[in-house]
């Protein structure tokens, strides 16, 4: 049965000529392919777009290599050249002949400015190119076609090379001759790759004899053959990050094994005949060239094998290796940067790594992985204890611990001595720690008291993974689409003489359905802290609302939380850790806001420095308490938000005097509420400074200030706000004043229309502004515009209009609009 860990994903098919190498970048999603036609072709694995092409050659090239830190890509073909390319420019910047016959592959140094090419002349060459591509040395003792060269990244000082002379050569950099030999296979070498760890001195070797072995190359003895295949095997590599080992041949398929117990895990036929080569990155990803294209998998999965234990001690693996990282107290960070941290060699783990975890004290570490499990003590790295298991997970309480065993039986443990076994009615597929042991079926979870084993809830959901909090008051029980936070009636529990075969209905309440995807997450106090699937860095406080702490540029995976600290710290896949702050007595006050103990938050607040209150302010607002915002905001704009909504306008008015940016705005809200208030010299006073020129219109009329009115009129001309001077001046009756504006406005249609109807003297006067500026555009239309002056025909009544104006100015009496029917009565029978 396949290892459930290979979990292969298919990230890339396409179908090409015959491709003879294949090369994946350490840092972008791409896949180099070096074609049979000559040609080499940069696909992105995720988009399935070619980003370059490049015609290199008329014949096949079999050796192509990206060199990242130059920003090149190399190539050598049948021509017997070598050539360098540009990737981001697309142009050649080198080519020369480097051998007398076909060129099959090449090597770059990882660190060094050096390449090894090998040929079928027999030869492998060393080529500098800082110094204009120089050969520094000529390495001869093969005696046929030299396939493959590959660097020792363990001492970079060393390469191994295979021919078609079925001899693997081990040398040195400085030395013309090989160090040694290793002899086995009965036909030729085709491929050859070391082991990336430092656990095992082991070198890989494909031939085409059908047979894959392993050496040991410090006793120069075969420790392994493979034999899986039908015909001539063209590739194998040690996968670098994953415990398996790839074979491919010319019979069509890729086997992968189990590095450790040689195990054939899978095969992999991708139905694109023979299999030419193989390339793979520091990650997951793996490259294979067919006779009919490329195809790039992923194999297991990217989340990195760590773990943090509360002081901010991180533990890592890399295959067998283990690295440990520590975060001092004194170290300060920025939110979101790349942490540089010391890394130092802990040891090696007895067990391939699948998981690891720290105990709750942070004593020791669980190491789980190919049916094994091995606890150390997290200092030392000494074995503690070891055994069988499918999984293993810690229990709230010191040295206590749970492993699921293949046969489904759960066994508890404490102290590292068995107190109990059982096996739960159904089928476990996965098993979870904290206050209660959790194991889960493919239809439900079912959560078990760890003395006794018994039954506690079964609830009908299938989480990803389960999560408690300190107390052991809430878990989250994270799932596919969502997560639930519950809480834990852990009283009514052990009050209980014993707990019913069917468990306590009553002992878990659901305090709250989240439609996210958590990735990754862990409890700090009563806030729920994780990593969603939109890559954003949230926390929950039970009984509230998600709070972002941070959106990431990429996906990274929850280490802990290290509170002397008050930071969150994440890993990416690539092992960089980033961190970001988290202040608990933040969330502790949040949380005492939620519960309403108004009076423990006020204790909180004391200890929480002054440059968090701003974001205290914001929760408090939003959570309906607008006064304690107001007390506890330090920001201006806030504060004078806060006032404002409730009404307080002292203090409104004092934020507004001292504000710089935004004043106006701020003398205007504050007016309105005033105004709505009818505090009327308040609004005068705030209208005023802000300017809010249609704000004081609407004041004075309400009250009836002429005084008001006037000095807005000079206000408004000066600031040439027209529209609202023009309404004080009709309402203060200054009809003349209003013609006057309305032509400096060059408003003449307006005008003259105004004109004719209030102030009749004045319409010849302003018609002939009006047809001057008309006629700019349209003389005709000019033409068409009839003075009354010299048309009385058209305009009936014009006479009466003039009489009552005239008599108006000389009477200058205010006339109200009550009494407009006898004035005009009485201005017809002077007319008469």
């Amino acid at each position: 049965m396949p290892s459930a860990r290979l979990n292969i994903k298919k990230k890339l098919t396409i179908r090409s000529e015959r491709v003879k190498a294949v090369d994946l970048h350490p840092s972008e999603p791409w896949v180099l392919s070096s074609l049979y036609n000559g040609k080499v072709v940069i696909t992105d694995y995720n988009t399935q777009a070619v980003v370059k092409e490049f015609d290199v050659s008329k014949d096949p090239v079999r050796a192509a290599k990206f060199i990242p830190r130059k920003r090149w890509v190399i190539t050598g073909s049948d021509d017997n050249m070598i050539r360098i390319y540009n990737y981001n420019t697309s142009e050649k910047e080198k080519e020369f002949e480097a051998h007398q016959d076909y060129i099959r592959s090449i090597a770059v140094h990882p660190t060094k400015p050096y390449i090894l090419t090998t040929s079928d002349d027999q030869t492998i060459k060393l080529w500098n190119w800082d110094r204009n591509w120089q050969c520094m040395q000529v390495y001869e003792g093969h005696h046929y076609f030299v396939m493959t060269a590959v660097w020792n990244p363990k001492d970079p000082n060393v390469f191994a090379s295979g021919s078609l002379d079925g001899l693997i050569r081990v040398w040195s950099v400085g030395a013309p001759t090989p160090n040694y030999t290793l002899e086995g296979h009965t036909k030729g070498v085709n491929y050859i790759d070391f082991y990336h760890a430092s656990d095992k001195p082991f070198l890989i070797s494909g031939s085409d004899d059908g047979t894959v072995k392993i050496w040991d190359y410090q006793n120069k003895s075969v420790v392994q053959t493979l034999e899986g295949h039908s015909n001539n095997v063209t590739i194998c590599c040690f996968h670098p990050k994953l415990p398996f080992i790839i074979t491919g041949s010319e019979d069509h398929v890729v086997n992968i094994w189990n590095s450790t117990t040689y195990r054939l895990e899978e095969t992999i036929n991708s139905g694109l005949e023979r299999v030419w080569a193989v390339g793979y990155a520091s990650d997951t990803k793996l490259a294979l060239g067919y006779d009919g294209g490329t195809v790039v998998l992923r194999l297991g999965k990217e989340v990195p094998v760590v773990s943090m234990d509360k002081k901010g001690k991180i533990i890592w693996a890399l295959n067998h290796d283990i690295q440990q990282l520590a975060i001092k107290d004194k170290d300060q960070f920025q939110d979101g940067e790349k942490i540089a941290l010391p890394s130092k060699e802990l040891g090696t783990s007895d067990v391939y790594p699948q998981t690891m975890q720290h105990d709750p004290k942070g004593r020791f570490v669980s190491v789980c992985g190919e049916g094994e499990f091995v606890i150390y003590a997290a200092v030392s790295w000494r074995s503690k204890t070891y055994g069988n298991a499918e999984e293993i997970v810690w229990g709230t309480e010191s040295g206590c611990y749970a492993i699921r065993e293949k046969s489904g039986t759960i066994k508890v443990f404490k102290e590292f001595e068995m107190i109990k076994s059982f096996k739960p009615f159904f089928t476990p597929t996965g098993i979870f720690g904290g206050n209660l042991i959790g194991v889960k079926s493919r239809e439900f979870i079912v959560l078990y008291d760890w003395d006794t084993c018994s039954l506690v809830r079964s609830i009908e959901v299938v989480p990803k993974s389960v999560h408690w909090n300190e107390t052991g008051e809430y878990l989250s029980l994270c799932c596919e689409d969502c997560f639930y936070v519950l809480k834990y009636e852990q009283d009514l529990v052990k009050n209980l003489q014993k707990i019913p075969e069917d468990g306590v209905e009553d002992a878990l309440q659901v305090e709250s359905e989240n439609n996210e995807k958590v990735k990754h997450g862990e409890w700090v106090g009563d806030a729920f802290v994780y990593v969603n699937n939109d890559n954003k860095l949230n926390y929950l406080l039970v009984g509230s609302e998600t709070t972002t702490v941070a959106t990431l540029d990429k996906v990274h995976f929850f280490l802990g939380f290290v509170s002397k600290q008050n930071r969150v710290y994440l890993m990416d896949k690539d092992r960089n850790v980033v961190s970001y702050a988290l202040h608990v007595s933040v969330m502790q006050y949040e949380t005492a806001i939620i519960r309403n103990d108004l009076e423990a938050a006020a204790q909180i607040l004391q200890s929480i420095p002054s440059d968090l209150h701003n974001n205290l302010a914001r929760f408090l607002h939003k959570n309906g308490h607008v006064e304690l915002a107001l007390s506890v905001s330090k920001d201006p704009e806030h504060q004078f938000e806060l006032a404002v909504e409730l009404e307080q306008l002292p203090r409104a008015l004092e934020i507004a005097t001292q504000s710089v940016d935004g004043a106006e705005q701020k003398w205007r809200q504050l007016g309105q509420v005033a105004l709505s208030r009818c505090d009327f010299k308040l609004a005068e006073q705030c209208l005023s400074s802000g300017n809010d020129f249609s704000g004081l219109l609407l004041l004075y009329t309400s009250i009836g200030d002429k005084g008001g009115l006037e000095k807005l009129s000079q206000q408004c001309i000066a600031s040439r706000k027209n529209n609202v001077a023009f309404i004080c001046l009709f309402l203060l009756h200054k009809l003349q004043e209003c013609i006057d504006l309305l032509v400096e406005s060059n408003r003449l249609p307006e005008a003259a229309l105004f004109a004719r109807t209030y102030v009749p003297s004045r319409v010849s006067s302003v018609l002939q502004l009006w047809k001057n500026d008309l006629k700019k555009t349209s003389e005709r239309a000019s033409e068409a515009l009839a003075d009354p002056a010299e048309y009385e025909n058209l305009f009936p009544n014009f006479d009466v209009a003039r009489a009552a104006e005239e008599e108006f100015w000389n009477t200058k009496q205010e006339v109200l609009a009550k009494d407009y029917l006898s004035q005009k009565d009485s201005q017809e029978q002077v007319v008469e």
